[in-house]
């Protein structure tokens, strides 16, 4: 079976030709390595083989393996639905919270950080393709969502994320990244205080070349380098 270092080797590799296959530096992409139900001890070998970016879905399974990995500098991110009754715990866990969909889950995100004396990092996640099994705040109303939480002090939104249906060509998943990245474009234009739209976070094991195409600055990938999940 190959190994975590070997996989991820293999990851790095298509990022960087990715990139440079549209004439962008592949320092400007983050490679976010999707540790949900991953064992503490295979995350341990990702971050010892070079991963600094771990996403997780679930906080009570994140509390576990970031209380048990203090020795490393890495960075955690929240990319799965987030429950306003978790916000508290979310904020003391995570440097990034990429699902912020309501200004509901952002208020108590903003309490919470207040209450921690922390700037808690953020992206909104945008239902790119309306999909009703979805969570995230739709297009139309993804300007008027970032507007009411840019005045929330405690919240430092850094840009948008999104998680586009799934095809088995990652070519069909392409016209929903530049859509994000039309809908990024568009409220950068509007130089809000306290809104940096910086970062997209989009594309996963299927289809984070198109995604690095279209202009993601984070990759959140978990098969490729930690196998099928049992």
């Amino acid at each position: 079976m190959d190994s975590i270092k070997n996989r991820l080797e293999k990851v790095k590799d298509r990022i960087k030709k990715a990139a440079e296959a549209c004439n962008r530096n592949p320092e400007t992409v983050r490679l976010v390595a999707v540790s949900k139900t991953v064992p503490t001890n295979r995350v341990r070998e990702a971050i010892e083989a070079g991963v600094t970016n771990l996403g997780e879905n679930y906080v009570q399974e994140a509390r576990e393996k970031v209380n048990s990995l203090t020795d490393f500098a890495v960075n955690w991110h929240f990319i799965g639905h987030l429950q306003t009754n978790k916000a508290k715990y979310a904020v003391r866990l995570f440097d990034l919270i990429h699902s912020v969909d309501s200004l509901k889950l952002a208020q108590e995100l903003n309490k919470q950080a207040q209450k921690n004396e922390k700037i808690q990092q953020i992206l909104i996640q945008v239902n790119i393709s309306r999909e009703k099994t979805k969570s995230g705040v739709s297009v139309d109303e993804a300007l008027d969502l970032v507007n009411e939480i840019s005045r929330l002090e405690n919240l430092s939104i850094k840009g948008l994320m999104t998680m586009p249906p799934y095809f088995n060509q990652p070519e069909r998943v392409r016209p929903f990244f530049s859509a994000l990245r039309e809908l990024r474009a568009r409220i950068k234009e509007k130089a809000i205080p306290n809104v940096f739209m910086d970062e997209l976070s989009m594309g996963m094991t299927g289809d984070f070349e198109a995604a690095i195409e279209e202009g993601a600055t984070m990759v959140r990938v978990g098969t490729a380098i930690f196998g099928e999940r049992t």
